[in-house]
């Protein structure tokens, strides 16, 4: 543990025992669902972003590393740029109808909101 990383440690009262180690705990993410289980919420938003609106897909149940893999293909498939943060897929512009078709036929529930 990196001893710069005291905001980990709040809450947690001081201790004498020079063998004592904060242990963190560990968080399991859960196994990807299949997409046919999926149900994604395909909305825009405008909020915070000087105007500018970003397609948000959201509802992704699975591990950040296979919602990345999605991020990237919906990305290179619309030809546009995004990111992968808090576990939804934000695409610049909007792109709501061909992001849902393209969800569609790669098995996922998807349904387009807002």
């Amino acid at each position: 543990m990196p001893s710069s990383d005291w905001k980990d440690r709040l809450g947690v009262v001081y201790s004498t025992n020079p063998d004592f180690n904060y242990h963190h705990p560990q968080q399991q993410e859960s196994d990807t669902l299949a997409p046919a289980k999926q149900k994604l919420l395909v909305g825009i938003d405008r909020r915070q972003r000087a105007g500018k609106q970003v397609t948000l897909v959201s509802g992704f149940m699975g591990k950040t590393q296979d919602l990345e893999v999605l991020g990237k293909a919906l990305k290179n498939k619309c030809g546009v740029g995004g990111s992968v943060k808090d576990g939804s897929i934000l695409i610049q512009g909007d792109c709501r109808d061909k992001i849902v078709s393209i969800l569609q036929n790669m098995g996922y529930q998807a349904k387009r909101s807002n």
